[in-house]
């Protein structure tokens, strides 16, 4: 049961709130409710969790409602968790991290744990090295959230499998170091193996043509929006989508906004906390407990 009535009576019998106040919140509820069935099927509050409340806000603007309507569904929410939570019928409040859209920007476009679990483990990349840089590359954006413009100028000297880090140049030359998980070594050490075998003369790049030479944007930009058709309909299909699927994860599995703003090295990364520095061993913990493919 959602007990949207016995909330809408909270706010009319108790704060007294104006019949036209009531019908928008009921309205609101009610649209929530109708989306996360269509979602999830029939289901209780408890089962909501914030990766749909985002879907739910994607959903909204595409359909082009205004930054300004979107919070306020987003407030008459909230509202309903908070009674839900003080009544016992939820533990957790799914709308705790969300933050709503601003200055009329669309949201980031993301895909769900879901694709990309299908992606990586049920499409065919095809055989021989490309398939398996192909995959690897995808497997990178998901796991590192690195920008395009790092993932091809990462050389071998930047990979430290020993310590689980990688080593990136991201704007302005800012360098950091990203921990990866061990399903991710697993995947380098065989792509490294394989692509020694098929190109023995390469430059200094992790990731390289048939030739030998570095990647170029277009052939990864390519790349990506050709897997990423396998599995969405998503207008865009880009290595940056891919990253804001990192960052979406990390979120919905419950990182600290300031670790992922430095695993991102992405300083305009919306936040509802203070930035506060995090030391590499505190972000490999972060990582292993919250990306579900560490």
């Amino acid at each position: 049961m959602w007990l949207t009535d016995s909330f809408l009576d909270y706010l009319q019998y108790e704060r007294n709130y104006s019949e036209e106040t009531i019908k928008s919140y009921r309205e609101d509820l009610r649209q929530f409710e109708e989306f996360a069935r269509g979602e999830i099927g029939d289901s209780a509050p408890s089962e909501v969790k914030a990766e749909l409340v985002r879907e739910w806000i994607v959903s909204l603007m595409d359909r082009g409602y205004t930054s300004t309507s979107i919070n306020r569904k987003l407030s008459s929410l909230r509202s309903f968790y908070k009674f839900l939570l003080r009544k016992g019928e939820v533990a957790v409040n799914p709308l705790q991290k969300i933050t709503g859209p601003k200055n009329k920007k669309p949201l980031p476009a993301f895909l769900r744990e879901s694709d990309m679990d299908r992606l990586l483990d049920e499409v065919d990349f095809g055989e021989g090295f490309k398939g398996c840089r192909d995959h690897m590359i995808i497997e990178m954006f998901y796991a590192t959230g690195v920008r395009l413009s790092e993932l091809i100028g990462l050389d071998n000297k930047d990979v430290d499998f020993s310590s689980s880090l990688i080593k990136v140049t991201g704007k302005r030359n800012k360098q950091r170091l990203i921990p990866f998980g061990e399903e991710l070594k697993i995947a380098m050490t065989e792509y490294v193996d394989v692509r020694n075998e098929a190109v023995p003369v390469r430059t200094d790049a992790f990731f390289v043509r048939e030739n030998g030479e570095r990647l170029s944007r277009s052939i990864v930009e390519n790349l990506v929006k050709r897997n990423l058709s396998k599995v969405v309909a998503l207008k865009k299909r880009s290595p940056h989508v891919l990253r804001h699927t990192f960052a979406t994860t990390m979120l919905n599995h419950d990182a600290e906004l300031g670790a992922i703003k430095e695993l991102l090295g992405h300083e305009s990364l919306a936040t509802t906390e203070v930035y506060t520095h995090t030391t590499f061993e505190e972000l490999k913990k972060v990582y292993n407990l919250a990306h579900p493919r560490a």
